[in-house]
């Protein structure tokens, strides 16, 4: 006799945990299958929360040495890596753990092994065949490598090893200007490693607002990082005990070499999707790997995908509400997720957020819009914290008013930005938020500024 479950969800990343949670909510006999030893997947055990806790000590550290003084406060602070790492893995101990408290509050199975699918109602784990009347494919995105280019997580690392570094590398070289590049590159310059990233655009995260992406780069270059950027990685040659860095221009030509004691690749993720059984019972996927859905459907009934491994931004919280419409949806709900509202922020010193549309979005769809923009410089609270970098852009349609999109670089962007996401949902005008008021002083004043100037009657500039 095999075990009967309503559902088995393949992967226990922020998708999968939480399809499964849900599930458990709603009465659902439910398994969640994880081949790593902890859950929360790469995002809690080799991603967004231990790069947090780094970001976060080394913001601390940078502070206390750059701007206390400015504050009349005195003293250097140093620090310990090794006791840095520790705290690092404390708080990600602590996380795993719960989501295992979680799982027993809502009777979750959590069943440790590499999960294959048989057929649409057999889940195999290192030999025991499990039924179900509905499987989940969460199995998430695995670092994407260079071609010729071998990742060993010493001297060439992606950003599991960027995470594990035992000393601070004299020169880093990171490959990819994007979100997790940035990120890491961030850590490790403010521990003493001379940074430089190494673009093949012509900017600095792609997709991100034309004007953040300006700001975030005068910016990051007078906190002495480095930027090659129109430039493709060709080879990294190892040169006595470090690295030569071989790149061309992206148009090619014009070739530059570069010294490196450590190189990180980040040029993306990929769905992690080889060795599931997808081609036993013929689920589509695209020709990257990426399952095909609709409605968080795959081509096969009863098989469902959410997260990285499907199309869309490769985010926890967009997962996370995938995994939750899915396990809603399987009970007879109407699960859902508005695509035009998943925020996304950047945890760099200044945060960078953002969500809805980007001003060249709307102008590529021919859509009448109005922007109102307030710089933190002219934030009272902004002002008394010495955070003054940076400032929030709100995008509304000229003829409705309706908000279509909000651009942020400053301090605690990466929360401010939940008000204007809110605001979203409910469909509001970028008048609601100048019309409510805000206590004072805070740096949310700047987001109701914003959306004053949308109208031009911003008060404080």
């Amino acid at each position: 006799m095999s075990d009967q479950y309503d559902v088995i969800v393949i992967g226990g990343g922020p998708g999968g945990y939480n399809c499964a949670i849900r599930s458990g909510q709603l009465g659902l006999k439910v398994a969640c299958i994880e081949s790593r030893k902890t859950l929360g997947g790469t995002c809690l055990n080799v991603g967004c929360i231990p790069s947090k806790a780094l970001l976060h000590s080394t913001e601390m550290l940078e502070t206390a040495n750059k701007d206390f003084a400015g504050m009349g406060l005195t003293g250097e602070v140093g620090f310990d890596l090794p006791k840095m790492m520790a705290a690092k893995e404390k708080t990600v101990s602590g996380l795993t753990s719960g989501i295992e408290f979680l799982f027993k509050k809502n009777k979750v199975e959590h069943i440790n092994g590499l999960g294959t699918i048989i057929d649409a109602n057999t889940v195999e784990v290192d030999g025991k065949k499990l039924s179900t009347k509905n499987i989940v494919i969460a199995t998430g995105s695995e670092v994407a490598t260079l071609p010729g280019l071998e990742i060993d997580e010493k001297k060439i690392v992606s950003s599991t090893g960027a995470l594990e570094l035992k000393s601070v590398p004299a020169k880093l070289l990171v490959i990819g200007g994007g979100v997790i590049g940035l990120e890491l590159g961030s850590v490790w310059r403010r521990l003493g490693a001379e940074v430089t990233v190494v673009e093949y655009l012509d900017h600095i995260m792609p997709g991100m607002d034309g004007e953040v992406q300006k700001q975030a780069l005068r910016i990051f270059k007078k906190q002495k990082m480095k930027f090659e950027l129109g430039r493709k990685v060709m080879a990294v040659e190892k040169s006595g005990k470090g690295l030569k860095v071989k790149t061309e221009a992206s148009a090619g030509g014009k070739e530059k070499d570069i010294d490196a004691d450590v190189v990180l690749v980040c040029i993306g993720r990929r769905p992690f999707t080889a060795n599931l059984g997808l081609e036993n019972v013929g689920v589509a996927t695209d020709k990257r790997g990426f399952v095909e859905t609709r409605h968080f459907t795959t081509n096969v009934a009863g098989i469902y995908a959410v997260g990285d491994c499907t199309h869309g931004p490769m985010l926890a919280h967009k997962a996370e509400d995938e995994g939750v419409a899915v396990a809603e949806i399987i009970a007879g709900k109407a699960g859902h997720v508005n695509y035009d509202v998943i925020p996304g922020v950047v945890y760099t010193a200044p945060e960078i957020a953002s969500v809805g549309k980007t001003e060249e979005d709307l102008k590529e769809a021919g859509i009448p819009y109005k922007k109102g923009k307030f710089a933190f410089a002219a934030n009272s609270r902004a002002r008394a914290n010495h955070q003054t970098d940076g400032f929030v852009k709100i995008l509304a349609h000229e003829e409705t008013d309706e908000i279509l999109g909000a651009h942020m670089i400053g301090a605690h962007v990466g929360d401010l930005i939940a008000e204007v996401a809110l605001a979203m949902e409910f469909k509001a005008a970028s008048e609601d938020i100048a019309r409510t008021c805000h206590a004072h002083p805070t740096i949310t004043e700047a987001v109701r500024q914003a959306a004053m100037d949308v109208e031009g009657w911003t008060m404080q500039s």
